[in-house]
């Protein structure tokens, strides 16, 4: 088994550490990275809540190898800068296992860091492929990639027999690249595509792009971003008569879509991952939320859990808190969670994972359609 630089270094410092804490429990801190301020500063509130559930619960049942869970929360706003910040600071603060980043633009340059500094890493949220693309030992995700989210879509878009569509994306990496997964899913399908075309993040006037929807006489937009744009677009849509149905990945599955598109909102499509708040075997946690006045639903919750007792199981399967041998046990294992069964493949991602398509209501409830 090769034996890496980084791995002896970090084996070393953990000798030297639990040497130097003699027979006093020791802590395993556990860093949890995304936005707590920002326009999807809603979703890290996803991240949060289920992460810090699993750590509660964890430690109520002893901690791991009689250790206790310590979450270390860092805002990373969603930003890449902000996160390369935040990455730095968990190197400084001992952080030896990271729950996040949220945003696949913030979690790949955040990785490239705690790679090299011996960091295991698991993001929630992030799909973008190009994360686990670069062969790193320390990356791994709960959630599906963009190239399993897209072609779900752009299946269904298909199945609708439309005339014309439109893609629209934020120009970010996770938007662009879920964009891009649907537009060549439906180019293979022998779907027109109309338009493909990028707005700016934080934008609040899209009135020229619905102008150019509208002469491309489009019946299907897809957009790939995030909930606060596609908000205003849909409802500027509405004003301005533009009759086509819409569509989205998770990133617009909040009901913060609802304020800003009111009525506009109702009959939006999104793909999710399934509502694991409502599978029988999760009813004991959901009434943990519940009883804390916390929301289980959103689609970040329980892969955040998902993503700390993973950490936790890996630390006992490996009976070490070293990241390389905890990596190693985690693609080796398979693991019972509230997200269903985990098994990884050699990227660090889920060898299996299900997205399903929802039609959004105007009440901010949904209701399946696959």
């Amino acid at each position: 088994m090769r034996i890496s630089v980084k791995k002896l270094a970090t084996a070393v410092s953990t000798s030297v550490a639990l040497m130097a804490a003699g027979q006093a429990a020791a802590e395993i801190k556990i860093g949890i990275a995304g936005p707590m301020t920002g326009p999807v500063a809603q979703y890290g509130d996803m991240q949060f809540s289920g992460a810090r559930m699993a750590i509660e619960q964890i430690n109520a049942n002893g901690g791991v190898m009689g250790e206790e869970l310590v979450a270390v929360e860092y805002d990373d706003v969603c930003d890449p800068k902000q996160a390369v910040t935040v990455a730095n600071s968990m190197v400084n603060d001992g952080v030896s296992f990271v729950v996040g980043h949220l945003c696949s633009s913030s979690t790949q340059p955040a990785s490239d860091i705690y790679e090299d500094e011996g960091i295991l890493m698991i993001t929630p949220a992030s799909t973008s492929p190009d994360i686990t693309e670069r062969g790193y030992e320390l990356v791994f995700r709960t959630i599906g990639l963009d190239s399993m989210q897209g072609p779900v879509a752009a299946n269904y878009i298909a199945a609708q027999n439309p005339d014309r569509v439109a893609v629209v994306h934020d120009k970010q990496q996770y938007g662009e690249g879920i964009a891009t997964a649907v537009r060549d899913t439906l180019k293979d399908k022998g779907i027109e595509i109309a338009m493909f075309e990028g707005i700016t993040a934080g934008a609040k006037d899209f009135s020229s792009l619905i102008s150019k929807l509208k002469q491309a006489d489009v019946d299907y937009v897809y957009y790939g971003g995030y909930h606060p744009e596609l908000g205003l677009i849909l409802r500027q849509a509405q004003q301005a008569g533009l009759d086509a149905k819409f569509m989205g990945p998770e990133g617009v599955g909040n009901k913060d879509i609802n304020t800003i598109a009111g009525e506009a909102a109702e009959g939006l499509l999104v793909t999710l991952p399934p509502s694991f708040d409502q599978k029988a075997e999760n009813q004991a946690l959901v009434e943990a939320f519940k009883e804390k006045g916390e929301d289980p639903s959103g689609p970040f919750v329980l892969t955040s859990y998902t993503a700390v007792q993973l950490v936790a199981e890996g630390i006992e399967e490996a009976q070490s808190t070293d990241p390389f041998e905890v990596a190693e046990a985690l693609r080796s294992g398979t693991f019972q969670t509230p997200i269903g069964t985990v098994e990884y493949d050699q990227k660090g991602d889920l060898k299996s994972f299900e997205f399903v398509v929802y039609e959004w209501h105007s009440d901010g409830s949904k209701t399946p359609l696959n």
